[in-house]
């Protein structure tokens, strides 16, 4: 009988690869049946390698059990669990997957099966990094307590391009960064404590991410020198590390870089020294990383340089990196965050959601084949409600990707928990209409629509060097459900949750399951309650952008306004009266966002300016629904500090302990919100609460 195990926790560092023993012996025995062989034909592939670790790690965690590893053999085999790709040659691999089930596995798909003629389960695949996650697919089959019995499984994922972007400068910092300082670099040097790195590689592959940025976009003096001789040995290491989980790196690039490092007067992309300097500059990058995956770039975007320098557009500096880079098979991926940074507060008619799509829509078609433009979810900047960015759809001719932010900078900072996979899914799920109904942006962004030749999904990483990773424990749910989605984006919220928590904490305790996935599906819409009304956004402090400050960015040169008056709040982004950003939409979305009565009250102030009296299609007006949410929003904050406290006992202290001091703050947080965003809008609009609640 297997012995109970006595290891303790870690405090949220394993995350969802903590592999909890199974403490039901009649589920551990079904499982164990299977498990105490694992059956190979290939030796020495890195991959494969990591994926036999994988898999042995989790089967000791699970089941108390140190699996045999074995050569490849058909006879008088006891019960194994195979693993081998198509091309083995491994008996059981061969006599297990059909020609069909094998020509419907694509790359980085995997099928498992369980064979009982043959007395094992297979995990096949057409190469080594389907292998890997083949395994890690397995390995939470059993987390997740289903049968394995009868598997018969057959999984691809839906986007090429699964890739994060890590927003970590050298000096340790981490722009937007909420859980300590980065894993990757500190005091202007490379780490050199590699286990961590592989321990966030593991991470990222056990939720099928396949690439990553390691630099912030914002590059700065000593990160522009990453391309050089200077850096470069010391990331090729990095890069190792990531390819032995299927991971391809990429870098984050100054593009005034042959200036600054290359002694050339300009960085003109139709310069021949400028282009030629590049191309020298990618052959010495692919000598040291043959796999390098290519360039991320921030180009005339907040004070970054760029071709607008020169007079060229983003077609042209974009190409030119392209041009450097096809040889290798490495991408450009060209961030579409550029819009003024420098506007006039008095200027109602520069409208700062137009701009993405001003700037790129003309260029459709111009960019090279292995150019990709990466576009923020909505047109703003990640706030808890913003209309989805009309540019998806809009470019039928050039290669898209969007861009999700993991880490809250705009939704509580990792203090707050913010569950935002239900947001990810209504963006994804947002017909756009570019092709007829059901041109959702899942279908622009996995390539579907217009048959783009590179796709998918990049988000902002929420991770440094905090014990857990991600600071708040439950912030790790976003992080998992980020590549849960971006594998799958027809996996809903609600699925990923349940996952998520069944890996981290519990299989087997309903209480903590229902009490947890309850918190998670309820937070994005609690915080909602009590910061920013109806699509409006931004009232926060300026630059750290953490807590109330109504006005902090209205007389800004951001353009993040919401224009409150006596009489009422809101942008008019309609076509009629305002800045028009509403036509940039397509089919009945114009209509819908057009008229003030049709438009969802959600985003109401996102598209139109109305009088607080406005009555919404709920019945309330304006005012009523912001002081309304605004209470009921701290009375939500409080019962998730309750829920919390009923899982006292139910795991262990320092983990309980930890997520109970951030629910705490966030329950104390929730009312200076309310109190200030009521008493602002009581002031400005002089209508008191009909409930006669107290405003200050």
């Amino acid at each position: 009988m297997a012995k109970q195990k006595t290891e303790l926790h870690t405090a949220g560092y394993k995350a969802w690869l903590e592999y909890p023993y199974i403490q039901s012996s009649t589920t551990r025995d079904l499982y164990a049946s299977w498990c105490y062989n694992i059956s190979i034909s290939e030796q020495g592939h890195p991959v494969i390698e990591s994926a036999v670790q994988e898999l042995t790690r989790g089967i000791q965690g699970m089941l108390d059990i140190d699996a045999t590893i074995t050569e490849s053999q058909e006879k008088d085999m006891q019960a194994c669990i195979a693993i081998g790709t198509f091309n083995s040659n491994h008996p059981l691999i061969t006599h297990t997957f059909s020609e069909a089930v094998r020509s419907s596995v694509g790359p980085e798909g995997y099928a498992i099966r369980t064979n009982t003629e043959k007395n094992c389960i297979a995990i096949g695949a057409s190469t080594p990094v389907g292998l890997l996650y083949g395994v890690f697919a397995f390995l939470r089959v059993l987390g997740t307590g289903q049968s394995i019995e009868a598997l018969d499984v057959v999984d691809n994922p839906v986007n090429t391009l699964r890739m994060m972007n890590q927003w970590d400068n050298i000096d340790g910092s981490i722009e937007r960064g909420y859980a300590g300082k980065s894993i990757f670099y500190s005091d202007n040097e490379i780490t050199e404590n590699f286990d961590r790195v592989q321990d966030y590689a593991r991470m990222l592959a056990s939720i099928g991410i396949n690439a990553i940025a390691i630099n912030n976009v914002n590059v700065h003096r000593f990160e522009t020198m990453f391309i050089t001789e200077r850096y470069l040995p010391a990331i090729a290491k990095i890069a190792d590390i990531f390819r032995s989980y299927g991971v391809k790196l990429f870098l984050s690039i100054n593009y005034a870089s042959p200036i600054e490092i290359g002694g050339l007067n300009t960085a003109d992309p139709l310069d021949p020294d400028v282009r030629q300097w590049w191309k020298a500059k990618a052959a010495n990058i692919y000598k040291l990383i043959p796999d390098f995956g290519g360039f991320l770039v921030k180009a005339d975007s907040e004070n970054r340089p760029g071709p607008f320098t020169y007079d060229r557009d983003h077609a042209e500096g974009s190409n030119m990196l392209a041009e450097a880079l096809l040889p290798y098979g490495g991408i450009v991926i060209w961030r579409c965050f550029v819009y003024n940074c420098k506007q006039d507060w008095r200027d109602r008619s520069t409208d700062r959601a137009r701009a993405a799509y001003d700037h790129f829509k003309p260029l459709d078609g111009r960019f090279m084949d292995n150019v990709i433009l990466q576009v923020k979810n909505g047109p703003m900047d990640f706030q808890v409600r913003e209309g989805v960015s009309p540019l998806f759809g809009a470019m039928e001719h050039t290669n898209m990707m969007i861009e999700f932010q993991i880490t809250q900078e705009y939704t509580g900072q990792q203090r707050h928990v913010c569950y935002l996979v239900p947001q990810w899914k209504e963006v994804l799920d947002f017909d756009t209409h570019a092709a007829g109904t059901g041109s959702s942006v899942k279908r622009v962004v996995d390539g579907s629509m217009y048959g783009y030749k590179y796709s998918g999904f990049a988000a902002v990483s929420n991770i440094g060097n905090d014990h857990n990773w991600t600071g708040h424990l439950l912030a790790q749910a976003n992080l998992y459900g980020y590549g849960r989605l971006a594998w799958n984006p027809e996996l809903s919220a609600e699925q990923i949750a349940k996952e998520w928590i069944m890996l981290t904490f519990s299989s087997e305790d309903e209480k903590v399951m229902d009490t947890i996935h309850e918190i998670l599906l309820t937070s994005w819409n609690i915080y909602e309650a009590y910061t920013s009304p109806l699509g409006v956004g931004w009232m926060v402090n300026p630059d750290h952008h953490y807590g109330p400050n109504v006005d902090g960015y209205e007389y800004s040169k951001w353009g993040t306004y919401h224009f409150a008056d006596l009489q009422g709040i809101g942008v008019d982004r309609t076509m009629k009266t305002g800045t028009g950003y509403v036509g940039q939409y397509q089919g009945p979305n114009v209509d819908l966002y057009e008229s003030v009565a049709t438009c969802p009250d959600e985003l109401l102030l996102f598209f139109h300016h109305v009088p607080y009296t406005h009555i919404l299609h709920s019945g309330q007006t304006v005012i009523q629904h912001i002081y309304d949410t605004h209470f009921e929003g701290v009375e939500q904050a409080d019962q998730l500090k309750v829920k919390w406290q009923s899982l006292e006992g139910k795991m262990d202290n320092s983990r309980h302990e930890q997520v109970a001091d951030r629910l705490h703050e966030q329950a104390l947080h929730a009312r200076e919100w309310r109190d200030i965003i009521n008493t602002y809008f009581y002031r400005k609009s002089g209508i008191p609460d009909q409930r006669q609640r107290t405003i200050y």
